[in-house]
């Protein structure tokens, strides 16, 4: 494994936590070095523990490990929640004067620094800045000099005030003073390298709104929910200077019902939402697919049933976005595997969706949402991206598609189910569609023979786009190992790092990450051709398991995580020994 330095600020939920994380993650980036972080956090405005990981070395780092090194510990209880991943030599970062942090213990082996955060930042200009003069002690623990800390501390604060981003440099100067005095320790494994690189530092929700303006989306309907809500708060402000437009609707039913609308009209359209708010859009989902109506529906799944936890991680949602809705309905299932990947498959989804004339679910989870990961600004390259409109007729080619009396066909039934599509203003083209089962043109119908038309035609189009797309899963690994781990969405990540740990004992696998639920690749050959095949995820019943055994007509094993915690590198290596030690038991 790369060394790398783990770092951790934890305390009550109002805190200012997840700023002081972004903060010291940017400053990261920004000086050459990758990031990769992680939260967790209550479902409350104010109390309850949270804290922000963040892991940095200067090679890519894709996933979280059971080590600490520094720890911000804002309150006792983060010392006890973090307590198994510190570790001999480990620096806690607390303030002694504090009457909740006084008589704080510091386990054996590690290191406490006593800093007097709230003191030092009222000197500096205010109390609100006690987590920025901890950031600064901590840039003294790694030897990472302050001025790459400047310039995050400017992005953050420079909106309100040249004074206020002063204030917090002389905080942040402070910390880095008062260890520097009071402590003789040396932290030289600490020690931060910086490079040149530039990296961009966002998170999956980031990237799928970015992905959706680079797609051409020119309309988000929504309602806010966690985990998100971070879609639409990306796309308001930036869509508008495309010609796009922002609506926060007054519910998810309603958040559906504008999106189809703005899509019939010929804009490429979308919203977002997680479990509970797919529930209430499953309706109108029936009547974007019997309308054939173009729309992205993202859903950022978060533990359930219910309200279940609204701010922790699960992959839960795969039965409802595979089977949601009455009726047989034809869709598409995407689910990125990575942060870069929320940008290309959402400009995929926009191009399936009118293509195929379907509804597209792009399937994405809190831990993706929330984590911030660096990429190369080529990453994201906006020359490379493709869109494709599908079967669009214009003032000329409509003709081609109408009866003899001049009526436009919108569901014209064709060899691979795919009808034309025209937009309004098209001259000849005016149309309607409904809900109710209809006639080439839109009528409705109770005609028998046409009702299995229709139904044919509907999923002809996924036929079609099974041939002619690339539904490929992307490959990690020994291709000739004789055992074959099988996961999709998030937890490539985790999974790709867990190798690693498992080629250094001798164990090595075959890694299949599947970004594509429906359609999706047959895998029977490769699970048929495994003598241990292992799926990962984060459920209980194994969703993904269940559907590739009906695939394979195969009993696999299964190693699952519901706990509302994602996945992490090292003890996922570890579940997966066990689980292989187990057959070979068996």
């Amino acid at each position: 494994m790369p060394a790398d330095f783990n770092w951790a600020i934890g305390g009550e939920a109002g805190d200012g936590i997840d700023s002081t994380g972004k903060i010291f993650a940017q400053a990261l980036s920004r000086s050459g070095r990758h990031v990769f972080t992680s939260k967790d956090f209550a479902s409350r405005i104010r109390g309850g523990y949270t804290a922000y990981k963040v892991r940095t070395s200067v090679d890519q780092v894709q996933s979280v490990v059971d080590r600490l090194d520094v720890l911000i510990a804002l309150t006792q209880r983060t010392i006890d929640e973090n307590l198994d991943e510190l570790h001999e030599g480990s620096v806690i970062i607390y303030d002694g004067e504090r009457t909740q942090m006084e008589d704080v213990e510091i386990p054996e082996g590690m290191i406490g620094l006593s800093v007097p955060l709230k003191r030092l930042a009222e000197d500096a200009g205010g109390a609100i800045m006690a987590n920025v003069v901890a950031l600064g002690a901590a840039c003294e623990v790694g030897s990472f000099p302050i001025e790459n800390l400047d310039s995050a501390l400017t992005k953050r604060f420079e909106s309100k005030g040249q004074q206020l981003v002063d204030n917090n440099k002389e905080a942040a100067r402070a910390g880095r003073d008062y260890v520097q005095e009071e402590y003789d320790e040396e932290f030289e494994e600490y020690d931060l390298d910086t490079t040149d690189e530039d990296y961009v530092l966002l998170n999956g929700d980031e990237a799928i709104g970015m992905g959706a303006i680079a797609a051409g989306c020119r309309y988000y309907a929504g309602y806010p929910i966690t985990p998100a809500t971070d879609v639409m708060e990306y796309l308001t402000g930036r869509i508008e200077n495309w010609g796009g437009h922002v609506v926060q609707a007054e519910d998810e039913l309603s958040a559906i019902n504008l999106a189809l609308g703005a899509a019939r009209a010929g804009a490429r359209s979308m919203t977002a939402t997680s479990g509970p708010g797919i529930d209430l859009m499953t309706e109108t989902f029936g009547l974007v697919a019997t309308s054939e109506t173009p729309l992205v529906i993202c859903d950022v799944m978060r533990s359930g049933p219910s309200t279940g936890m609204p701010t922790k991680q699960e992959q839960g949602d795969l039965n409802m976005t595979l089977y949601g809705g009455h009726g047989e309905i034809p869709r598409f299932v995407l689910a990125p595997t990575t942060v870069s990947e929320c940008f290309w498959k959402t400009v995929e989804a926009f191009n399936l969706a009118e293509k195929y004339q379907t509804p597209v679910f792009l399937l994405s989870d809190l831990s993706m949402a929330v984590t911030e990961q660096t990429f190369s600004p080529e990453e994201f390259d906006m020359d490379a991206v493709e869109i494709d409109r599908g079967f669009v007729v214009d003032d000329e080619g409509v003709a081609e598609h109408q009866t003899e009396k001049g009526q436009f066909k919108p569901h014209e039934l064709t060899d691979d189910g795919i009808s034309p599509r025209a937009f309004p203003g098209t001259t000849g083209g005016a149309h309607m569609s409904t809900g109710l089962e209809h006639d080439e043109m839109g009528r409705r119908t109770e005609d028998t023979g046409m009702r299995v038309e229709q139904v044919n035609k509907r999923n002809r189009k996924v036929e079609a786009a099974q041939e002619r797309e690339d539904w490929s899963p992307r490959e990690f690994g020994d291709p000739d190992s004789d055992t074959l781990i099988v996961s999709w969405g998030s937890n490539e990540g985790a999974m790709v790092e867990a190798m690693e740990f498992l080629e250094e004992e001798g164990v090595d696998v075959r890694f299949l990450s599947v970004p594509y639920i429906f359609p999706r690749p047959d895998l029977s050959e490769e699970i048929g051709g495994a003598e241990q095949v292992i799926v990962v995820e984060c459920n209980q019943t194994g969703q993904f398991a269940d559907v590739l055994e009906h695939d394979a007509l195969r009993r696999v094993e299964r190693v699952n995580k519901y706990n509302g915690v994602r996945f992490k590198a090292d003890e996922l290596a570890e579940e997966i020994k066990e689980t292989l030690a187990a057959e070979a038991e068996a």
